[in-house]
């Protein structure tokens, strides 16, 4: 079989004449096929340059013909332009072409202006479709790496037809970014829409249905015991931060889904965005404390004997990435070998079976701040996929595919519940219905708790007050 293939620029003559020759070749020869493709005048010459170069030719002009080796593989055998197709022709065929030049510039001309109306009906038609834009930042990070095969699920994004992933990274390269697209594509998900790459703000945040935020400032070895570290760390943060408020208030859709999430200052970056982002609902930010809640359910299960899912409602209230507390006055375990068992939906209190207060107060607190660290030294990397995972926790709840009566903890304002202060993002244990949280009503707050929110808030407090200085010293030296 013998196939053709005619590349010219749609206000060609030579190429609307080596059309009606294939055409008619076409018609006489039953083994004979053609393949047409029509560039734009102002796109001919990069298309034409990146073909020859891609097979080795030599051309100049328009059209570009050469023959498939449909039979052998391999890449096909250059032609070249019109009269050498009208003399292959003769030669084999003993067809010509005897279409005249008043004919050649009309039918040049329907060329073009059915090229245009196609360009305009695919803009039209791409105008059309919405898609789910999700915009996830410092998307160079392993994290990212564990959330994007998991974002294209219906399961996080029930109702939703197509997702566009978009990949800001400030610090990386568009090469690296490049790479990561790639990689996302490869995945073939019926849900991908496309992936954008930004290493700027120029677009950042445009539409966004569900933005996640893994910036993380703290190097490697930091300890957060330098205050002088902290102070620049807290004047890169809000500078960040604000400008990411800003474009979230004015790019972002209304009713965007805002995540923080991370190792260092998150709630104090969720306060930022939200103080910045003054025309969107309070409630569409939040800061994730689910990778908390994991880690103390493993050191509940690791003193239990069970596995880590037979252990439920882990309470982290406070400053996420600070003075936090683990309160398991809700938590449950399931499959507990004890004096007392039942089948696999039973479950008893974690408090009654875990009578050492003491150790709950202390040594277990002190477990669970360190595990994440315990994890790092072993990986020599962050902890990525135990982040990803408390990330897809919440936007699962979030999204109406999780447990309606399923507590999860999160950053939030709290908006006078529990009589905790409002001024500063506190984690408190909430429920999920129909896309909105909720702070769980029926929890109680003693003393001790108590006087521990107060040290989070406090601390909170400074963290913001460091952040409102830094922003007036570079604004002063901005002045002078």
């Amino acid at each position: 079989m013998a196939k053709f293939v005619l590349a010219g620029k749609t206000d060609c003559p030579y190429y609307a004449k080596a059309e009606l020759l294939a055409d008619t070749l076409q018609r006489c020869l039953p083994d004979f096929r053609t393949h047409k493709i029509a560039i734009l005048p102002d796109e001919w010459k990069e298309w034409l340059e990146s073909t020859c170069q891609k097979n080795g030719w030599k051309h100049v002009q328009s059209p570009l013909i050469w023959r498939e080796l449909v039979d052998q593989g391999g890449k096909g055998m250059f032609l070249g332009g019109f009269s050498d197709f009208l003399e292959h022709c003769q030669d084999y065929y003993n067809i010509t072409s005897d279409m005249s030049t008043e004919m050649m510039l009309k039918v040049a001309e329907e060329n073009l202006s059915a090229k245009m109306s196609l360009i305009v009906d695919e803009q039209q038609r791409l105008s059309l479709i919405q898609p789910f834009r999700v915009w996830i930042t410092s998307a160079l990070s392993p994290t990212c790496l564990f959330l994007i095969p998991n974002l294209l699920s219906a399961e996080v994004f029930p109702n939703v037809s197509m997702i566009s992933i978009h990949l800001l990274d400030l610090e990386g390269t568009k090469e690296d970014l490049q790479g990561l697209k790639m990689e996302t594509e490869d995945l073939a998900a019926p849900l991908l829409y496309q992936v954008t790459i930004h290493t700027d703000l120029e677009l950042a945040f445009q539409e966004a249905d569900v933005i996640v935020l893994l910036d993380d400032q703290w190097s490697d070895d930091s300890d957060g015991e330098n205050e002088e570290e902290k102070k620049n760390m807290i004047k890169s943060i809000t500078e960040c931060y604000k400008e990411y408020g800003r474009l979230i208030n004015e790019r972002a859709k209304k009713v965007v889904k805002v995540m923080v999430s991370g190792d260092s200052f998150v709630n104090l970056k969720c306060s930022l965005l939200l103080e910045n982002a003054s025309s969107i609902n309070c409630c569409c930010f939040v800061a994730a404390a689910t990778q908390l809640e994991n880690e103390a359910r493993v050191v509940i299960a690791k003193k239990l004997n069970v596995t880590t899912s037979d252990v439920t409602d882990v309470i982290v209230w406070g400053n996420i990435s600070g003075s936090f507390f683990i309160d398991l006055q809700r938590a449950k375990v399931y499959n507990y070998d004890g004096a007392i068992k039942g089948p696999a939906f039973f479950s008893q209190p974690v408090q009654q079976i875990i009578y050492d207060r003491k150790w709950l107060e202390t040594e277990f607190q002190d477990l669970v701040r360190y595990q994440r660290a315990a994890v790092t030294s072993k990986t020599c990397r962050t902890a990525a996929m135990s982040a990803a995972n408390g990330i897809l926790t919440v936007l699962k709840a979030w999204s109406g595919t999780g447990r309606t009566d399923q507590v999860l903890s999160v950053g939030v304002i709290c908006l006078g519940k529990y009589d905790l202060p409002e001024d500063v993002i506190l984690s408190v244990p909430v429920t999920f219905t129909a896309g909105k949280w909720s702070v769980v009503p029926e929890v109680n707050i003693e003393d001790k708790l108590r006087d521990k929110l107060r040290l989070s808030a406090t601390e909170l407090r400074q963290e913001k007050e460091l952040a409102t200085e830094s922003v007036t010293s570079g604004e002063d030296a901005t002045t002078h």
